[in-house]
């Protein structure tokens, strides 16, 4: 026998008694904490939105902080309770719970429940993984666009309550499967990175010799495009509804407007780390200040086209670039630029090509090999097994 079934056969040998959380514990809803509190330093807390983007399973450290005075009047988690969001706008994040294992008490902040309990913490956040858990936490869904889950409902749901001996070695098997699934992840997401940085040297050297011509229209980039700046927009932050693009080579956050349509280039104005970074945009999202936006003004020049041959010559973009304080590339030398323009079948020929090749060499996650997933359905399967007892007759 196992060392499992050995602490079962001690200590339930004729099942598990299953329990309400409000049975094993009380649920406190958390209080008045908001992004603008945060500062580098002070007393940890914990925002409900960082449970879903940020925390695992467990945490002993928070990310962000707030003023001690601040503080004081806001609603604490402990070491051992669990920290829950309980709002999210889809299904799967309503009630993703975090262990507190800190010394240190946090404050919680509003659309988050404290969880507080007498269990194994870690047991318990397992708990709320569960496929058991989760099937009842469905019918307890309230609101359409924003889905929310109140305390009062979360009382409600059954949990197997093995004793404690039960919980810490299901608890150590859990780690143990999880320690292992992440390195091997790890492992093999090195080597397909490795994988894949070999082929973007090819498609990179794919990609510039399609591009070069010998008899072809040659045209400034003012010529062919439209070119204007964004402005700016207070309201971006961690969520939203449209990516937040400005300067910088990824995206400065969501908001929940849009300024400009998809099928277009952006390429950054001024700023530091970006400058030359050229993306494509395909669907709609806010320009900041920092920011051009290219767009075709023919019908005959795809602005994807025009996309691949800036990125094939991204050291002419430097090229522009004044160094003098911030680096910035003026609007009319931007203009200014040489672009070789095929016609228009062979530009549609060479976006065809290097958008299969780009989306072979840069989207690392349809590269993933299945071995990582089906380890993933079968930790997912042991699990829920671990956590499955037979229930203590009444």
């Amino acid at each position: 026998m196992s060392r499992i079934d050995d602490l079962i056969a001690e200590y339930c040998p004729d099942g598990v008694k299953h329990q309400t959380l409000g049975e094993i514990g009380e649920f406190i809803r958390g209080n008045g904490i908001q992004k603008r509190d945060f500062q580098d330093s002070g007393f940890g807390c914990i925002h409900y939105g960082q449970i879903y983007t940020y925390y695992g399973l467990f945490a002993d450290h928070t990310k962000s902080f707030i003023d001690p005075n601040l503080a004081e009047k806001r609603k604490k988690a402990y070491k051992g309770d669990l920290v829950i969001a309980t709002t999210s706008e889809n299904e799967e994040d309503v009630c993703k719970a975090c262990a507190w294992l800190g010394e240190e008490p946090i404050a919680i902040s509003g659309d988050a429940y404290i969880f507080r309990h007498h269990q194994n913490p870690k047991y318990i956040s397992y708990c709320f993984q569960s496929e058991l858990f989760q099937s009842q936490k469905k019918k307890y869904i309230a609101g359409t666009k924003v889905l929310r889950v109140n305390g009062d409902a979360m009382a409600k749901i059954h949990v197997p309550v093995p004793p404690l001996p039960v919980q810490e070695e299901i608890v150590r098997i859990l780690d143990s499967f999880s320690s292992l699934e992440a390195e091997l992840e790890a492992e093999l997401e090195a080597e397909l990175e490795a994988e894949l940085e070999a082929r973007r040297k090819q498609y990179t050297h794919y990609r510039d010799e399609l591009l070069k011509f010998e008899r072809v229209l040659i045209a400034s980039l003012g010529e062919l495009c439209k070119i204007s700046v964004g402005r700016k927009n207070g309201t971006a932050g961690e969520f939203g509804e449209y990516p937040y693009v400005n300067a910088g080579t990824s995206m400065s956050g969501f908001v929940n407007e849009w300024s400009e349509e998809g099928d277009c280039v952006t390429t950054p104005s001024r700023g530091q780390g970006g400058m030359g970074f050229v993306a494509y945009q395909a669907s709609r999202f806010w320009c900041g200040p920092l920011c051009y936006v290219m767009r075709s003004k023919h019908s005959d020049v795809m602005i994807k086209y025009v996309y691949y041959y800036l990125c094939s010559h991204k050291a002419d973009i430097l090229g522009l670039v004044h160094e003098g304080g911030t680096p910035a590339i003026n609007k009319s030398e931007l203009a200014g630029l040489r672009i070789l323009v095929p016609p228009f079948e062979e530009q549609q020929r060479i976006v065809s090509i290097l958008d299969r090749f780009d989306k072979l060499t840069n989207d690392l996650s349809s590269g993933l090999p299945a071995e990582i997933e089906a380890r993933h359905k079968q930790y997912e399967y042991y699990r829920d097994r671990l956590l499955s007892f037979d229930e203590l007759a009444a």
